[in-house]
């Protein structure tokens, strides 16, 4: 049993003629998008700052040496120290020390804890929209969070390797990445809207259209009129 399937040409020198008919305005959009995108991130969204610190925990026992095998279970243990520091308890003292009145669940959003490859390094960064508060915050869960480690695992000492930075830069938004998103949406969004009234677009506008579309051909050609004058009226 045949059964016909209608299938739909898509000539792509076209579409692509059609879309150098509208590039002025697909321009326009993006610019304007772009634009819109620049002072959205610039001077409608809040800054937020980063602020890290770093510790160095390593368990070693009284006159001995450390071996190799105490550096690796020591940076498999690293996952166990990063739920340490963002534990409850943790984050309430800080929230107490520092005087904020946020929520646990607010205060974890801020925090973030990683810890290179093969190191026993853990990295704690706090994201917030006052940077100063950032590295107080920062500071304030690394005394904190060592001191808790040192208790639960038994660990003997926790070293500083940096203290909270006083961040300079805003973190985020990025202004150059929102203004190239901006942009291209608004170009994409005007290329869209063009090529899909093409392709919806089934009327005969030429005698080219009733051969291609309807196999038809062409016996004669009607011009438009054009004004006539007074002189040829009256004729």
């Amino acid at each position: 049993m045949n059964q016909k399937k209608d299938t739909i040409e898509i000539d792509l020198g076209e579409i692509l003629g059609v879309l150098v008919g509208y590039i002025w305005l697909i321009l326009a959009a993006g610019l304007f998008c772009a634009l819109t995108a620049f002072m959205i991130s610039k001077y409608l969204i809040s800054p937020t700052y980063e602020s890290t610190t770093k510790i160095y925990i390593l368990n070693k026992q009284e006159a001995s040496n450390v071996t190799y095998s105490d550096v690796q279970i020591g940076t498999q243990l690293t996952k166990d120290y990063a739920e340490l520091i963002t534990s409850r308890y943790v984050i309430e003292s800080v929230a107490q020390k520092l005087s904020l009145d946020l929520t646990y669940k607010e205060m974890t959003k801020k925090i973030s804890v990683n810890s290179p490859t093969d190191t026993r390094i853990v990295a704690i960064t706090v994201e917030d929209h006052d940077p100063v508060l950032a590295m107080n915050m920062a500071n304030a869960v690394r005394e904190v969070a060592s001191e808790h480690i040192q208790n639960v695992m038994d660990i003997d000492a926790v070293n500083v390797v940096e203290t909270a930075n006083m961040p300079t830069q805003k973190a985020s938004p990025s202004v150059t990445r929102w203004t190239l998103i901006g942009g291209f949406l608004g170009i994409f969004a005007v290329c869209a809207i063009v090529i899909l009234k093409y392709l919806f677009d089934d009327t005969i506008k030429s005698s080219e259209d009733v051969q291609k579309y309807l196999q038809l051909s062409t016996l004669a050609l009607i011009p438009m009129a054009e004004e006539i004058d007074d002189t040829e009226t009256r004729k």
